[in-house]
């Protein structure tokens, strides 16, 4: 024998009383949605300076990949570069003996010594890039973040100055090609009996890699607060020379205060 068990009838007592519970319920729970304001709030929209601080970090990664996979590029081409010395030396010790033996001319072995110095100095070359590759990015990486800065600031006239603690703007007073770089290096000569430490000089292989527009610019490797420095700031802008001086270094990659002589690098 089976018993069915049925919903109660609405207009029987305990069908009443669930209704009711029913009706107060949804009542009083919509009305405490309302007083404790339940509704999701709208998402605010993000503030520039937060985009601009994203764009920063954005950038910031992919100049430090993009370093990374030029670095990694040379590190292949250094081992063949090292690999062709190699041979070069065995040429040059084998064909000593041929001479020793008269088998062949001093000129012979003139040739295999000049092809072993051009294979040295490749090795030397692809070294230097690598060795200065984390230098680079980080005086990239600083001039981006100055830029950042003097947007903040506002557009730098024509002949115009502007100091942070982390940087120094000069835009100049006339106009600057690389050609004039010359009259710089005989300055810096002249006066510390040494040559101007140039680490980038127009557009390099890291720029060509960054497609940064480096063709009317160099880069120095001195420190803008130290006396070498100090002068040859004090000599640009005696001359109208435009250049942007970071005292700075990004953390974690690499240090790099330097002088960068020429109008900004710009992306292209």
């Amino acid at each position: 024998m089976f018993c069915s068990m049925r919903a109660p009838k609405a207009n029987s007592v305990p069908g009443r009383s669930l209704l009711a519970l029913t009706v107060i319920l949804m009542t009083s729970s919509g009305a405490y949605a309302q007083k404790t304001g339940r509704k999701k709030p709208a998402a605010k929209p993000e503030s520039v300076q937060t985009q601009n601080d994203k764009e920063l970090t954005q950038l910031r990664d992919s100049y430090i990949k993009a370093t990374k996979d030029y670095k990694a590029s040379l590190e292949k081409l250094l081992a063949l570069y090292q690999a062709s010395a190699h041979k070069a030396e065995d040429r040059v010790s084998q064909s000593k003996k041929l001479l020793a033996d008269g088998l062949i001319s001093q000129r012979e072995v003139d040739q295999t010594e000049r092809a072993l110095a051009d294979a040295e100095l490749k090795v030397t070359e692809t070294q230097t890039q690598i060795a200065g590759a984390d230098t680079q990015i980080a005086q990239v990486l600083i001039e981006i973040e100055g830029d950042k800065q003097i947007a903040k600031l506002g557009r730098v006239p024509k002949g115009g100055l502007i100091k942070t603690s982390s940087f120094i703007r000069f835009n100049g007073a006339g106009s600057w090609v690389l050609a004039q770089a010359g009259k710089i290096e005989s300055f810096f000569q002249q006066t510390f009996k040494r040559p101007l430490p140039i680490a980038v000089f127009g557009q390099g292989a890291i720029h060509n890699q960054w497609h940064l527009d480096h063709r009317n610019a160099m880069d120095l490797s001195l420190n803008p607060d130290g006396p070498e420095g100090q002068a040859l700031i004090e000599f640009l802008r005696r001359n109208g020379i435009p250049f942007s001086a970071f005292r700075g270094a990004i953390p974690g990659v690499a240090t790099g205060p330097h002088i960068h002589i020429g109008m900004p690098s710009h992306r292209y």
